[in-house]
């Protein structure tokens, strides 16, 4: 048995056990060499101890398990231990074996000796309250909950408010049935190692964007919050005139946005450990701010909260431009205008000349902002009211005069400052759904992650989705319609809407929302940059690389850096209700390939795929695919665009890079179900005449280096197929499988490089087989599979065929042709192919000349066409030409021709050669007289070279070709003095034999074939010595094998004087036809 040696590989993919990631491995492979002392082992130290080198134990273990082999047990695997090891081996390296994230391993490796001696680390204790269900409610209720709600129920009414929260929280829930199947990882490592990677970095990356824009959503909010409601009088731009009070927020939201952003980064910077510090607090806010809302609703049913709203007839006023709702106030005795009056009139003038039109002709009146919830304002608030940008907020069943008012008045109105609609709302509301993932990316924290994750996420979403139905229909049973359509709070003395229901104070709601918001942000610009990280060193998107580096603990510096400097993007945005949307299509991104991943997964029956979670089906999955695709088109089309666009340009950028990963691919098993539909279908019958094309089986020959002898033979299979179809490249190694396995493997990576470097889109398969003629003869008959075979072969032409001695090349070659012929194959022999162009070539002008000969189905006619489709014979012209007998009329012929070609929508020119000279010229005699002579001689040297090795008793291998046309039996004989003697005297028989061979006359029928061979040549070299490719048909090999020899020859004269030249055999079917 051959020694065997330990070789580290690197390629870990090449290893038999790449599914376990995380483990070593090494590669053992047969060096090929032979020792002295063969003993049955794998391995000897010299003593005839034995050595198990396990890719699964430690040098240490090994060492201490020296006899290992001797285990009785297994004395049937002893041989095969190195590459199999036993279970005991495999179950204690797999108990050492963690789960950590990509990168980390790396992490561990540039960790100081002094580092590991610190303290080792507290075991992860945390359960499902605190590990999971809080930190999702904390990441769920934010911003949304507290500034926009309220809006979302006045636009949209209660109805389709409900019908919003419904469509978001299931999308979500989709996810959350989908997402807990993977109870122990992030999403992007999910959708990466089940899609594979182009999918996961794709979806990884918007996932990242999501997170990102999520944190500048959350700092806007923050800080809307901070200025509108906390400290108005910190605002450092302030509008020069009453209509660019929208600009100058803008600009104020931008540099406190960028300087808390700052702050935030500076946080994160320092250390996590602070922010999760922070976190209890943050999530004491939000938690008292929900219970605030009820509590004040609950009030409000019998002391409802005083906030009244000052109506103009049915219009809305900012409350805070005027002390009384009254048009004149009483001072003493004595009736003043008010500081409303002044405002719509001149100041200081009680004449109503001076006034504005509609408030002279409308009652100023007061109504209760919060009626309260057994007020039945929950009537008015059941339907919609959705408006345009600019238009006032008005009541409906106040009496109001429709009358002219002034524009310089318009400040005094409570206005939209967006146009909305049913599909912005939904964009808008999506993200107060989003944050789900708390519990699954904190998995290494929790005591049992497989049973926390799926409960508390599941509590957590279904506890969030009861607060937004119930909040939804606390708000439009509590609060007035014009008050909840009033974004900002400005009928309500500038208060926040939501505050204006809580109890004991409205700032228990200012306050909560504030730290929540702020807490969320930083959580997101946490988790943001560990995401890109964990990406970055997956090394899927090159240019992501550097944002894998960190500080030494592992922190994420520079992806902290490109994380905010993004997020700075949604900052100068400015405004919260635009960049909610974008965020809303990268989450939905994510939750769809989630999805898909999950019904992918499952309806191809991947075997690995083993969900945990009993009440999955991939229905739902795909239910939740489709909701999350309608919800982003719902929300936004063209942000769905947009977001689809950048996960696709990042799909196919890693594609071109070409991401090698040995994480497996789903999409890869979706193909082979896909190519197994479609194989079964391609069974059903053989394909019809107007759609066959040449599917190709392009014989190569490999130098001694394993080099390609011809590579322009891909170059015309390039050509000829364009992409479309199916090409096999095959290539047979003489030798021995067992021993030849890896010169076979080297030999099929030789051969792809050159199909990718002549771009040839196919398949390769190389055999081994003893001789070379067999192996050929088994790729003729087993490559493809199914409907998927080869119709048609390409092989080269046998070149110095004459000059050699050893007649076994031309021997294939004919063999091979009988063989294609036999399985109904068509053949296509390019000769001098060494001057056929390459891809890079281009023919301006000349002709691709067809001489059709005899019919056989039309081949010769379709592989111009298909050579014009390639830009190399772009602008080659077609001529066809045909061969008329003495007995034929050439003019009807042609008219004929030229009828087919224009059934056919073939533009070819068409010419008939006649041939009306039938004798045999002393040419024609003489060179098939020499032919024969030269045949003969050559056997003769082979017999008595055949002699002369019997003499020396060296005996043909049976792993040769056979060359001697003699019995078995003759090949190997003990020779006698007798048989000498007798061997001698026949030796001298030898001048005889010459002079035989110079009286020897030419065989009738060589002599015919030799005068065509010769006529047609003349008639082809005249016609077409010029032409860029001559196509002719292939004159079939003899049925007597004796005249193999004769038939190379015939074919050299057919083809002499020809530049390029492809010889066609059909394959006894048509494959040309009228119909289209």
């Amino acid at each position: 048995m051959p020694h065997f040696t330990v070789v580290p590989v690197k390629d870990q993919a090449q290893s038999s056990y790449d599914s376990l990631e995380g483990i070593n491995w090494v590669d053992y492979r047969d060096t090929g060499q032979d020792y002295p002392d063969h003993q049955d082992t794998v391995s000897s130290d010299g003593h005839g101890n034995h050595k198990e080198d396990s890719p699964f134990l430690n040098s240490a273990d090994a060492a201490g398990k020296k006899n290992d082999f001797y285990d009785r047990n297994l004395a049937l695997f002893e041989e095969e231990l190195d590459i199999r090891p036993k279970v005991s081996s495999l179950l204690s390296r797999l108990v050492n074996y963690t789960n950590i994230t990509q990168g980390a391993k790396e992490h561990e490796e540039e960790e100081s000796a002094e580092a590991s001696r610190r303290k080792t680390p507290k075991s992860p204790n945390m359960g499902t309250l605190m590990g999971v269900y809080l930190p999702c409610l904390q990441n769920i209720f934010g911003v949304i909950l507290f500034l926009r709600l309220t809006w979302i129920v006045g636009m949209a009414g209660i109805i389709q408010s409900l019908l919003i929260v419904l469509m978001c929280c299931s999308c979500v829930s989709m996810h959350v049935h989908t997402h807990t199947l993977h109870t122990n990882t992030q999403s992007y490592f999910m959708i990466s190692r089940s899609l594979g990677p182009e999918f996961g970095g794709a979806v990884g990356l918007c996932f990242y964007l999501g997170t990102t824009f999520a944190s500048a959503m959350y700092i806007l909010g923050a800080i809307e919050i901070f200025l509108k409601y906390l400290v108005p009088q910190a605002a450092i731009f302030h509008a020069t005139d009453p209509h660019g009070s929208d600009s100058a927020m803008l600009n104020n939201m931008r540099v406190y946005g960028s300087i808390c952003l700052s702050l935030m980064a500076v946080v994160v910077f320092v250390g996590v450990k602070y922010v999760n510090k922070l976190a209890s607090l943050f999530l004491a806010c939000v938690i008292i701010s929900i219970v605030s809302i009820y509590a004040g609703a609950i009030k409000s049913m019998t002391h409802p909260p005083e906030f009244p709203i000052c109506m103009l007839g049915n219009r809305t006023l900012v409350r805070d431009r005027f002390d009384v709702c009254a048009k004149t106030v009483t001072q003493g005795n004595i009736t003043v205008a008010s500081q409303l009056w002044d405002r719509f009139c001149l100041p200081g003038n009680m004449s109503t000349a001076q006034c504005d039109d509609y408030f002279i002709q409308n009652n100023v009146t007061e109504i209760q902002g919060i009626p309260g919830l057994s007020s039945g304002i929950i009537r008015d608030n059941m339907w919609g009211n959705y408006m345009q940008k600019g238009e006032i907020l008005e009541k409906a069943g106040l009496l109001s005069v429709d009358a002219h008012s002034a524009m310089e008045n318009f400040i005094m109105y409570v206005s939209a400052d967006i146009a909305t609609s049913f599909t912005l709302l939904v964009g808008i509301f999506f993200p107060s759904a989003t944050g789900i993932m708390a519990g699954s990316n904190r998995s290494g924290d929790l005591r049992d992650a497989q049973k926390s994750i799926p409960v508390g996420t599941i509590l957590a979403i279904t506890t969030t989705s009861l607060v937004y139905i119930s909040s939804v229909v606390l708000f439009g049973s509590c609060i007035e319609g014009v008050v909840l359509r009033d974004k900002f709070g400005d009928a309500v003395r500038k208060n926040l809407v939501v505050g204006t229901l809580s109890w004991p104070s409205p700032w228990v709601i200012v306050i909560g929302s504030f730290f929540s918001t702020i807490g969320a942000g930083l959580q997101s610009l946490t988790g943001a940059p560990r995401l890109l990280q964990a990406i970055a060193k997956d090394n899927i998107i090159p240019f992501l690389r550097v944002f894998g580096h960190g500080k030494n603990n592992g922190e994420p510096t520079w992806a902290l850096l490109l994380t905010g400097l993004i997020a700075e993007l949604g900052i100068l945005i400015a405004s919260l209700d635009m960049v909610a949307p974008i965020l809303s299509m990268f989450f939905l991104m994510c939750y769809l390939f989630v999805n898909l991943a999950c019904a992918v997964q499952t309806l191809l029956r991947t075997p690995n795929w083993r969900p945990r979670f009993k009440y999955y089906h991939w229905a739902l999955s795909f239910l939740g695919m489709s909701m999350c695709l309608a919800l982003m088109f719902i929300s936004s089309w063209y942000y769905a665009i947009v977001a689809m666009g950048i996960a696709g340009m990042i799909y196919k950028y890693i594609e071109y890079q070409g991401a090698e990963k040995e994480w497996g691919d789903g999409i890869r098993g979706l193909s082979l179900s896909a190519a197994r539909y479609a194989l079964l279908r391609l069974e059903v019958g053989p394909p019809h005449t107007k759609n066959w094309r040449p599917q190709l089986l392009v014989l190569l020959k490999l130098d001694e280096d394993l080099h390609v002898k011809y590579p322009r033979l891909l170059t015309f299979a390039s050509q000829l197929k364009a992409g479309k179809g199916l090409t096999i490249v095959g290539s047979v190694i003489q030798g021995n499988f067992l021993d030849s396995f890896g010169e076979m493997q080297a030999a099929e990576q030789a051969i792809k490089n050159m199909m990718e470097i002549e771009r040839v889109k196919g398949f390769c398969q190389v055999v081994v087989a003893s001789k070379v003629r067999e192996g050929v003869v088994h790729l003729i008959q087993s490559c493809g599979l199914g409907g998927m075979k080869h119709n048609t072969v390409v092989m080269g032409w046998p070149y110095g065929w004459r000059q050699s001695e050893d007649p076994r090349a031309w021997k294939t070659f004919i063999n091979t042709v009988r063989c294609t012929t036999a399985a109904h194959l068509a053949l296509m022999v390019p000769k001098n192919v060494s001057f056929y162009p390459s891809n890079h070539e281009r023919f301006t002008d000349g002709n691709i000349d067809v001489w059709w000969i005899v019919h056989d189905g039309g081949m010769l006619m379709l592989l111009p066409f298909l050579l014009k489709q390639h830009k190399v014979w772009r602008k080659c012209r077609m001529r066809i030409f045909t061969v008329a007998q003495m007995d034929d009329n050439s003019i009807q012929m042609k008219k004929d021709l030229a009828t087919f070609l224009y059934q056919l929508r073939i533009e070819a020119e068409v010419e008939v050669v006649e041939m009306h000279d039938s004798d045999i010229s002393a040419y024609t005699y003489e060179r098939t007289l020499m032919m024969e002579q030269r045949s003969q001689m050559l056997r003769q040297m082979r017999l008595s070279s055949a002699e002369r090795q019997r003499e020396v008793c060296c005996l043909y291998s049976d792993e040769e070709e056979e060359v001697v046309e003699a019995p078995p039996e003759k090949v190997q004989m003990t020779w006698t003095r007798e048989k000498c003697e007798a061997e001698r005297r026949n030796r001298n028989n030898a001048p005889e034999n010459f002079r035989e061979l110079m009286s020897l006359k030419p065989d009738q029928s060589n002599v015919r074939r030799m005068h065509t061979a010769v006529k047609l040549n003349e008639v082809i070299v005249n016609r077409s010595h010029d032409a860029r490719l001559v196509l002719l048909n292939m004159p079939g090999p003899p049925r007597n094998t004796d005249g193999d020899e004769n038939y190379m020859e015939f074919l050299e004269v057919l083809t002499e004087g020809l530049e390029r030249v492809l010889l066609v055999r059909g394959g006894g079917r048509e494959v040309i036809t009228i119909y289209s």
